[in-house]
């Protein structure tokens, strides 16, 4: 394998005590009580309209939704890295990465606008060959069209690419891709989702599993390359 794709959210980063934070703010701020951790941090995945969803009841298109999604938006950008942190196990694996020389990259469904901040938090780690983001493509995950685009900006092909993701539209994007694909159960998956069923190529229970892993099946090369 030539290059290492991950997604951001639930699989790189734990940003969901941002994110419970900033909802239940602007639920303070509409004098609502705030709503269980958990519950806000299974739906962190699917973005921030979901979340308007969730925590005021409303649907895309009713009175007062675009106000509380800007709202939202506006918050965290103001809080986006205060409380987000790698899942354990990632900042040792990127340090892996980059000392052997394989590159590695972000595709993500999260607007590039918090995305780049977020990145500019963790300047500290290593960084990635291309970032890619729905400002990027036409197609979102789980269309393949942002994973291929990363394989061209790094300059390998995508069967010699593995993409690394936490729900079921990632493994999706990235088997359309033709890439090897790994789900990640430590991610932001709702009870009733069953990572074992996405069919993924291999499953990992933490991001301290993804290396060992990456070694075992596709770091072929591993004399030549001293890995």
């Amino acid at each position: 394998m030539r290059a290492i794709l991950f997604d951001l959210d639930g699989t790189l980063f734990d940003t969901s005590p941002d994110f419970i934070f900033v909802l239940n703010l602007l639920r303070r701020q509409e004098r609502l009580p705030p709503l269980p951790d958990e519950e806000i941090r299974n739906m962190v995945t699917n973005g921030s309209k979901a979340l308007v969803k969730l925590g005021f009841e409303k649907e895309e298109g009713d009175p007062g939704f675009d106000g509380l999604l800007q709202r939202l938006h506006d918050l965290y950008r103001t809080h986006l890295s205060d409380r987000t942190i790698p899942f354990p196990g990632i900042e040792a694996l990127l340090n892996q990465l980059a000392y052997k020389g394989i590159p590695w990259g972000i595709v993500t469904n999260k607007p590039m606008v918090f995305t780049f901040e977020l990145m500019k938090a963790f300047a500290h780690l290593p960084a990635p060959e291309t970032v890619i983001c729905p400002d990027h493509v036409k197609r979102s995950k789980p269309d393949p069209e942002p994973l291929l685009l990363a394989c061209r900006q790094i300059g390998c092909p995508p069967s010699e690419a593995i993409y690394i993701g936490d729900h079921q539209r990632d493994i999706t994007a990235g088997q359309k891709a033709g890439m090897a694909t790994i789900a990640c159960r430590y991610g932001y998956i709702d009870a009733s989702e069953s990572p074992a069923n996405w069919g993924a190529d291999h499953l990992v229970n933490s991001a301290e599993e993804i290396w060992s892993l990456l070694k075992k099946h596709y770091l072929v090369l591993e004399d030549k390359y001293n890995l």
